[in-house]
């Protein structure tokens, strides 16, 4: 008989002016912090964290960005008081180990701003991790890399850098193999 995978859960963090929504995978290990891109929320990262969470390394967290999912929006996006907001989440857990933090497009730049204010054990992109170039998404994997139509949202975080190929997957193309590169990472 085999143990269950960790399962996904829920859960929500910081205050009325700072809420977040996240999702945890696993208890102990290293966090390993995923961050969407914009327009899209936490869900793109479902396929990933749950090969990534079957080593009881790591414990995976992918929160939903302010106006993203089911984390309410905010008056402003910097990504210095964001990533204040994260290491927050992240501290709260009690987990006593720097995180790896993973930027999808525009999220590369709020890694950056994590690891300019807060210790991590590394910053890295999707595409630190996969080969270049547009990604094949298998079908059953094509719902998590759609991006929704918000212009109003894309405003208000206009402050963000674009990302330089926002169009790229390579976490969905093979979320295995993902997941086995950021695991080797972790030591």
């Amino acid at each position: 008989m085999h143990p269950q995978p960790p399962r996904r859960s829920t859960h929500t963090a910081g205050g009325p002016r700072n809420l977040l929504v996240y999702d945890r995978w696993g208890r102990f290990g290293r966090p390993v912090l995923l961050l969407h891109g914009l327009l899209f929320d936490r869900t793109m990262w479902w396929p990933v964290a749950a090969e990534l969470a079957t080593a009881a390394t790591c414990t995976v967290l992918a929160p939903d960005l302010p106006g993203h999912g089911d984390t309410p929006p905010r008056a402003g996006h910097d990504p210095a008081t964001l990533a204040g907001d994260l290491a927050g989440l992240v501290h709260r857990l009690d987990l006593h180990r720097a995180p790896v933090v993973v930027g999808h497009a525009e999220s590369a730049g709020l890694a950056a701003a994590f690891a300019d204010r807060f210790a991590t054990h590394e910053v890295l992109t999707t595409d630190d991790l996969s080969p270049a170039g547009p990604a094949d998404i298998p079908a059953h994997y094509r719902p998590y890399a759609r991006r929704r139509h918000d212009p109003e949202l894309l405003a208000t975080y206009g402050n963000w850098r674009p990302a330089a190929r926002t169009g790229t997957f390579p976490h969905l193309a093979d979320p295995a193999a993902f997941a086995a590169g950021l695991r080797a990472r972790l030591a």
